[in-house]
């Protein structure tokens, strides 16, 4: 089979469950072209993509400013490796550290790496800054939260299809309830060797738990009384994702570690980063971390056009002003509707409760329905379906997928 023939769908879906590793459950569409906030299947139907890839195509598939940034740059140069200077990276990192005010900014891939960096660099800040005596510092984390799957991060995940048999796990963390300040004070008081703590400003795979107003702002608070570093996953959350720049900013909150990854690249590359003021970041040294595409040309390119086209379309405000609007027409909706139980979210990370089980295949159901309908969105925690469209979609766009989204939910009334 040559690379370029056309597959059917199923063709498509047979070959990955032959020769792939079953580690996902896909949503059974295959999709062969995307374009600002739609998609295309191989057999040519358009649908809605509700996802975004999990919020990293923020910008829109296929940006064309984007898209353009990494073919020029990929005709020029791809990979140096760190072991020389490349001639985009300062500019990348200049231009990031001032969009989000820091003074310095670690390039890395992927998300799970960016959130490896940080809890590397903040074990580092414990010992040589802070003065813990070392091995013994300690991070305070969430429960039912989500920073990736490698086996640092399952280590203080609480969800057992990502833990069990993959064993054993790393020391060193404390888990409390999320969206608890006094479980965070304790944690606090208690223990003199804690170094930081890891949270997300929103848990996205818990099904877009939003914490109650001023929980971030108290965090921040409680960490600067105990000299603990605050460290924010904004992975999914950041980049204009909830209708503002972070998802941090709508408490004014300034993390002492920022993450980010996702649609810092506007879903076209994979990029991530770690930010930090140098009295943090000045304890990484050569030879203490690195990634040999890490800061490439080609991802420093991707990155800086993918921040300008947020600056440039305005689409944090864009988000605050459909993600209300999204909401708003929902809550309509289920006010009169035995199906669904709550809508929630910020800017255009929503998600909706179905009146189900959690282990039920409602949702599941439901988002087959969706994607018969022309709309794709997957579900999470079994009876929570989350939707987050492009930033780019217009008002009309939006209604047309309320329209979808409620006649689906109505089929599903009876």
């Amino acid at each position: 089979m040559a690379v370029l023939d056309q597959l059917t769908s199923q063709e498509a879906i047979d070959l990955e469950n032959k020769y792939g590793a079953h580690n996902y459950h896909p949503l059974p569409v295959v999709l062969s072209r995307g374009e600002g906030v739609h998609v295309w299947d191989v057999e040519g139907k358009q649908y809605y993509d509700f996802l975004s890839a999990y919020s990293a195509v923020n910008q829109g598939h296929c940006h064309p400013k984007i898209v353009n940034a990494m073919a020029e740059q990929a005709k020029t140069l791809t990979l140096t490796s760190r072991a020389f200077y490349n001639d985009m990276l300062g500019k990348f990192e200049k231009y990031a550290s001032e969009t989000f005010n820091f003074d310095k900014l670690l390039p890395m891939n992927t998300g799970a790496e960016a959130v490896e960096t940080a809890l590397k660099i903040c074990r580092k800040w414990a010992y040589e800054v802070k003065g813990i005596d070392e091995n013994e510092a300690e991070i305070i984390v969430c429960e039912n939260n989500f920073h990736g799957r490698t086996t640092t991060i399952i280590s203080f995940s609480n969800d057992p299809v990502a833990r069990k048999n993959f064993g054993p796990y790393t020391k060193g963390f404390i888990k409390i309830e999320y969206d608890n300040l006094k479980a965070l004070e304790a944690a606090l008081e208690n223990n003199a060797n804690v170094a930081g703590f890891l949270v997300e400003p929103i848990q996205g795979e818990a099904g877009v738990y939003v914490p109650s107003e001023g929980y971030l702002t108290q965090a921040k608070a409680l960490c600067e009384k105990h000299n603990v570093l605050f460290i924010a996953d904004e992975v999914q959350t950041g980049i204009a994702r909830t209708g503002k720049m972070l998802a941090v900013d709508h408490e004014n909150v300034k993390p002492d570690v920022l993450i980010l990854g996702k649609a810092l690249s506007g879903g076209a590359y994979p990029v991530s980063a770690v930010l930090a003021n140098d009295n943090i970041m000045n304890v990484i040294r050569p030879g203490n971390h690195g990634s040999t595409y890490g800061g490439n040309p080609v991802a420093a390119a991707v990155a800086i056009a993918a921040l300008e086209v947020i600056k440039e379309e305005d689409l944090a405000n864009n988000a605050e002003v459909l993600g209300q609007l999204f909401r708003a027409e929902l809550s309509k909706f289920i006010e009169s509707s035995p199906i669904v139980n709550a809508v929630r979210g910020k800017g255009l990370l929503n998600a909706i409760l179905i009146n189900d089980a959690e282990d039920s295949d409602t949702a599941w159901n439901i988002c087959l329905k969706l994607r018969d309908n022309g709309l794709l969105a997957k579900p999470t925690h079994g009876n929570i379906i989350r939707f987050a469209p492009p930033l780019v979609m217009t008002e009309a766009q939006l209604l047309d997928c309320v329209a979808i989204i409620t006649k689906t939910l109505k089929e599903f009334e009876k």
